[in-house]
């Protein structure tokens, strides 16, 4: 079965809960903390698979989520990560959110990796929150929750050469005579309703051939089923355009039957017009078809086009086709390794966690709703049932400016504040302890403009610069 779209629902794994654990053994008086962190959640990978033809695996199966990462435990030990999924699709796949059209993903290179879905972040343990005056902590954080997307697959062949014309113009009877293609071959048309590949050889090169359906005028439009043939053109390298010298059971003028295609193929996308064309008049052989094969052999000339005359069933004129048609694809193929830029194998969706933009809205009078990829991540992955960790985490709204932008905002004590579906009641600046002493982020901003880089190493720094200011913060 051949399937070049699909829609897919993907969801990274939650994070594991770090672990609030003391060190209890005998004759190790005052042990302290031994939480482990919890491990990171797994991550949804799109990757390229040159074995496969079809987007046939993601038809019935739609939902994918990779594991969530292992709790922490006492004794210092972390949680395991989660494992990652591995979702393989063929070259020429695109991968985009389906909510916002967004393009994620081009898939054109064996092994190419794109994350669709990052894993959340592993909680951490107590141990983590060890300071010189905070000697045992009893709280930990939770693991970061994942939310879950829809994706559009959309799969476009990857050909050298793309045949294309009006349906019964002999397409898949060329493909099936230069290869080992096996189409449905009818006298009727639209006998091909999904694309064929197909290996050609050519002297001392090879190439690939691929026999899109039959268009009609108004492709472009979607006619015909116009989208889903034409996509699978836009990344061949040259285009065969056949032409029915014999006029077809609607007896078209061939003249006429170039100029529909090639305006189709333009007003679909424009870089289809400057693409490398070759045309061929098909059924040669049939009586009457001479002049019909001079005329356009006429028009091509005027176009500064390439043509050729052939037969399908005798093979006439297939032979200069096939060698002219190597040589093409193989120096555009020298063009086209001499433009080739870097490949970078792993791409990853945007920001994690030092993300401490946010933004504040006045919902109500005396009500108001902070949102920020960053300050929501805090209040998830905080214990709220655990006063010392809401302590803790209010230590933390203080370092990153939200106290003041909030009064900057007009919020008094007693007003709501809502954070991650979680409202709480301010308190002014001053019912905070050390807040003198509290470390000022020159990366605050109160509503976001940009999303940062990830940074891989950036869960250490973070534990250990959160472990540095509450020791500033304390003394």
């Amino acid at each position: 079965m051949f399937v070049d779209e699909s829609k897919i629902n993907v969801k990274g794994g939650d994070g594991g809960a770090g672990c609030k654990s003391f060190r209890r053994e005998a004759h190790v008086p005052r042990g302290g903390p031994d939480g482990g962190n919890g491990g990171n959640g797994g991550d949804v990978v799109l990757q390229g698979d040159p074995s496969l033809s079809s987007l046939v695996d993601y038809k019935f199966k739609r939902h994918f989520k990779a594991d969530r990462g292992i709790h922490g435990k006492g004794s210092q030990m972390h949680g395991a990560n989660g494992e990652d999924i591995i979702l393989k699709v063929p070259l020429g796949t695109i991968a985009r959110d389906s909510e916002t059209g967004e393009m994620l993903a081009d898939i054109t290179q064996p092994g190419e990796r794109v994350v669709l879905a990052r894993g959340g972040r592993g909680g951490r343990g107590n141990i983590q929150f060890v300071t010189p005056t905070r000697r045992a902590p009893a709280f930990a954080e939770l693991g970061e929750p994942t939310y879950e997307r829809w994706m559009t697959l959309e799969m476009k062949l990857m050909a050298d050469a793309a045949l294309v014309g009006f349906p019964s113009v002999g397409k898949s009877s060329l493909i099936a005579r230069i290869s080992a293609a096996k189409p449905k071959i009818a006298d009727y048309p639209f006998t091909t309703l999904v694309p064929n590949l197909g290996v050609v050889r050519a002297g001392e090169y090879s190439f690939v051939v691929a026999d899109v359906p039959g268009l009609i005028e108004g492709a472009s439009e979607g006619k015909g089923l116009g989208h889903a043939f034409l996509r699978h053109i836009e990344r061949s390298a040259a285009i065969v355009h056949m032409v029915d010298l014999t006029g077809g059971y609607e007896q078209r003028d061939v003249v006429d039957d170039l100029a529909v295609i090639t305006n189709e193929l333009e007003r679909h996308a424009q870089e289809l017009a400057d693409r490398p064309t070759i045309i061929v008049g098909n059924k040669i052989d049939m009586p009457g078809t001479a002049e019909a094969s001079e005329r356009l052999a006429a028009r091509c000339a005027e176009l500064g086009l390439t043509y050729f005359a052939i037969s399908t069933i005798t093979g006439q004129g297939i032979d200069p086709l096939v060698l002219h048609l190597g040589n093409l694809v193989h120096d555009l193929r020298l063009v086209a390794a001499e433009d080739a830029q870097t490949y970078e194998k792993v791409y990853v969706p945007a920001v994690r966690s030092r993300d401490r933009t946010f933004e504040v809205q006045r919902t109500g009078s005396h009500a108001f709703e902070v949102t920020g990829r960053g300050i929501e991540r805090m209040v998830i992955m905080t214990e709220m049932q655990n006063e010392e960790a809401l302590a803790y985490l209010q230590r933390r709204f203080s370092k990153i400016g939200l106290e003041k932008a909030l009064q900057d905002a007009g919020a008094q004590d007693g007003d709501d504040i809502t954070i991650a579906a979680i409202t709480f009641e301010f308190e002014g600046v001053g019912a905070v302890e050390d807040v003198d002493d509290v470390e000022d982020f020159d990366d605050v901003e109160e509503v976001v403009e940009s999303e940062e880089t990830p940074d891989l190493e950036e869960f250490a720094e973070e534990s250990a610069h959160d472990a540095e200011s509450d020791s500033a913060d304390e003394s």
